[in-house]
């Protein structure tokens, strides 16, 4: 059987996934364009201006003040790192891999940047006291028990993810807490054009995303995962969260005609190869069409699984439009 994730079981196992934000389209190809403007190759998006702010309520309704605007920033999670980087800020110290990826920092300068001791799950407290941080930013469901040793040092925030509009979100209150708020807008501006271009011409096939170690892997859904809630817009993805107790077959994946997957392989401890490897040797894979027809991506789990921020899930959007083709 096949795990469905809950929110803090996606989170752990990934290291971990708009209201305050109006977008409009403007003239499509097919209309004419105003004698006062340009028209886009394909799609205009627009976005409300970010107000810079030393205090805030976040697109989930936690309240975050600061004295000033934070320089020294600690992450503990890939959107604090996903999001930074859209800003052109370089955080302090972070305990994810995500800025290694050339689509961020690269492997050189990211290893310029300290990493906190303890891992995703229990980072340890000293160390990131240790950098004097204006701000941490952690994943509530996860680091949300760090607060209380936190308090009085430094300024917690934790965040809690579900889909691309929460990150989308997220960037904005960053942007605002940060004084980045020109930085913000363009981020979000291009990620809502590349997604709007994605929806404007959604494929015919039907994707999905699962992500593991091994042969209990879980499916990832569009109300539990981040990457996941762009897909229902952009291809046939007929997965729903079942809950914590909730699970696939394999053989209903099967009969389910399966045109795309997209596979995040996890390393816990002594696991390696890939995920897609191992489940080469259940006789019903091969029979999934997907596989079949040599349509099996694996994607990297730090972008597709931990990211989960504009700049992560626009390479997302490039992947998997160009896959889904």
């Amino acid at each position: 059987m096949l795990r469905s994730p809950s929110r803090f079981v996606r989170s752990w196992i990934t290291a971990a996934l708009v209201g305050s934000v109006l977008a409009g389209c403007g003239s499509s190809p097919d209309e004419p364009a105003s004698d006062e403007a340009k028209p886009a190759a394909r799609t205009e998006v627009t976005v409300e201006p970010i107000k810079a702010s030393t205090e805030l309520t976040d697109t989930n309704g936690v309240k975050v003040s600061v004295q000033k605007e934070p320089e020294r920033i600690v992450c503990l999670f890939a959107l604090c790192d996903d999001i930074l980087t859209e800003l052109g800020i370089v955080p302090t110290a972070t305990n994810s891999a995500l800025l290694s990826h050339p689509g961020f920092l690269g492997e050189e300068k990211a290893k310029e940047v300290d990493v906190i001791p303890g891992g995703f799950i229990a980072p340890e407290v000293e160390a990131i006291l240790s950098h004097k941080p204006d701000l941490v930013i952690g994943l509530g469901d996860t680091h949300g028990k760090l607060a209380p040793a936190l308090k009085g040092a430094t300024t917690f925030w934790p965040m809690q993810p579900e889909t691309w509009e929460d990150s989308v979100g997220y960037l904005r209150d960053v942007a605002a807490l940060t004084g980045r708020t020109a930085e913000g807008e363009k981020a979000e501006k291009a990620f809502r054009t590349k997604l709007a271009a994605a929806e404007k011409t959604p494929s015919d096939k039907t994707a999905l995303i699962i992500y593991g170690s091994d042969e209990n892997f879980g499916v990832a859904t569009p109300e539990a995962d981040v990457a996941a809630s762009l897909f229902p817009k952009i291809s046939r993805y007929p997965w729903k969260s079942r809950g914590v107790e909730g699970s696939y077959s394999l053989e209903e994946i099967l009969a389910r005609n399966v045109d795309v997957l997209f596979v995040e392989t996890m390393s816990f401890g002594d696991a390696d190869g890939k995920l897609s490897e191992k489940l080469a040797e259940n006789p019903l894979w091969s029979k999934i069409p997907a596989v079949k027809n040599g349509d099996v991506h694996e994607v990297n789990s730090e972008v597709w699984a931990k990211g989960r921020g504009t700049r992560s899930l626009g390479i997302v959007l490039d992947e998997a439009t160009a896959a889904l083709r």
